[in-house]
């Protein structure tokens, strides 16, 4: 199917022709036309699979199908700052040539950004993106009229609760239209996610593609390591070599400074996100990282979801994720739509058993890639038994001399004639 048997608007289509939008992903095939006729949808999607486009499209082609009574259309509530400003620029491109109004609304402003949101709200803007604290904001002041509401989109709801915005969403579920279309989309639907939506949707169709599983383009490896050696090992992985764009996650904004340190020490093109930075400071070092002024950003997962940069080439995972949800999260950064990547992931001995449900949970053994010898020697990887025990000579640097250089491939295929774990239970 392509975009055009889709019946999608004429002017819409036109602004997709410019972006070279062709051949819609999984997602979008099987999404749109359910928007597209009314009814409301759960969507499960990984990031990277084109989900943004998949609720983006039918709600621009909802909004030229209808007269402009100068009312809000459509809110779209995300986690996070960096996801609105992605999805609003989504909404600007696609909608070029429509006329179609759109803003991102979401905290961290000052006064003058408050009054352009409420100036956005009051007259009517056709669609708002914004993070539910922001909104909450606006609709204490009364203001904001969301009665012939259209449809409403939560987006990354697995995030969006696992933060703590299940109120927050339950007060804004309270001052929109009760005959809207919802559309929910969430990266995972464990039972209290799919409890929620449950109970806000109508007889939801639901569209599950890939569900925690990392992107079929996503070669994956991983050095088992001591936390002392993870600096150098760090450095080896970008020193001389030719990487144009790459991202290294900590989970802690502590770190995230320190690996900033240890790379620019090494002469290495770094800048560094947290939640820490103020949002001016941040929408910088992203800018500086999407037009290739720097070749590696450091981050926590504040980027983990939501920041739609093409051509990652690398991914490094400082430290094993404390959920293994979002490694799937943060390795999907490289290899979107349809490209190559590979996802680097550095293991302690004290996260074996976190790495460990990792690999459970994406159905495959992941690569133990050959440490440099001149690190010396490294774990052997031994989770189920608390932690790897030291070997010593060549075998102990992180696995087998014969897995040197490979990757285990995306998708949970592995590239070892070794079976995959069995899960707990089985």
């Amino acid at each position: 199917m392509t975009f055009k048997e889709m019946n999608l608007h004429p002017t819409l289509l036109e602004g997709m022709d410019a972006m070279g939008f062709e051949k819609p992903t999984p997602i979008q095939e099987q999404a749109i036309p359910i928007c597209l006729g009314g009814k409301d949808m759960i969507g499960i999607a990984q990031t990277g699979t084109g989900k943004t486009a998949a609720f983006v499209l039918p709600t621009i082609h909802k909004v030229l199908s209808t007269p402009d009574e100068s009312k809000i259309k459509t809110l779209i509530i995300v986690p996070t700052r960096e996801l609105a400003v992605q999805i609003d620029q989504a909404i600007e491109g696609f909608a070029y040539f429509t006329g179609i109004s759109s803003m991102a609304i979401y905290g961290g402003g000052d006064g003058k950004e408050f009054k352009q949101e409420k100036t956005a709200l009051t007259s009517g803007i056709d669609i708002v993106i914004a993070t539910p604290g922001r909104m909450i904001s606006h609709l204490n002041l009364g203001y904001v009229d969301f009665s012939q509401l259209q449809t409403l989109i939560l987006d990354e709801a697995d995030r969006m609760l696992d933060m703590g915005f299940q109120r927050d969403l339950q007060r804004i579920l309270d001052h929109v239209n009760k005959d809207r279309q919802t559309l929910f989309f969430s990266a995972t639907m464990p039972s209290k996610i799919m409890d929620f939506a449950k109970g806000i949707l109508k007889s939801p169709e639901v569209v599950k593609i890939a569900l925690s599983k990392p992107a079929e383009g996503v070669l994956q490896g991983a050095y088992v390591l001591h936390q002392s050696q993870k600096p150098e090992m760090l450095v080896e992985l970008f020193k001389g070599k030719d990487v144009k764009s790459a991202i290294v996650f900590s989970s802690t904004k502590k770190n995230v400074i320190n690996i900033h340190r240890i790379l620019k020490r090494a002469g290495i093109s770094t800048g560094a996100i947290s939640s820490d930075l103020e949002q001016k400071e941040r929408e910088e070092v992203l800018l500086q990282f999407k037009n290739r002024r720097i070749a590696v950003l450091v981050a926590t997962d504040v980027v983990s979801r939501g920041i739609d940069i093409d051509n990652i080439e690398l991914v490094v995972n400082y430290d094993v994720p404390g959920d293994a949800e979002d490694y799937v999260h943060r390795i999907g950064r490289t290899a979107r739509a349809s490209a190559t990547g590979v996802g680097i992931t550095f293991v302690s001995q004290d996260e074996q058993y976190k790495f460990l449900k990792i690999e459970e949970l994406i159905g495959s053994e992941i690569r133990k890639l050959q440490a440099p010898e001149r690190l010396g020697e490294t774990p052997e990887y031994k989770p189920k038994s608390g932690g790897g025990q030291r070997r010593f000579g060549n075998k102990g640097r992180g696995g087998n001399q014969k897995n040197k250089g490979k990757f285990s491939k995306g998708k949970g295929g592995n590239n070892s004639k070794r079976k995959p774990r069995p899960k707990k239970g089985e």
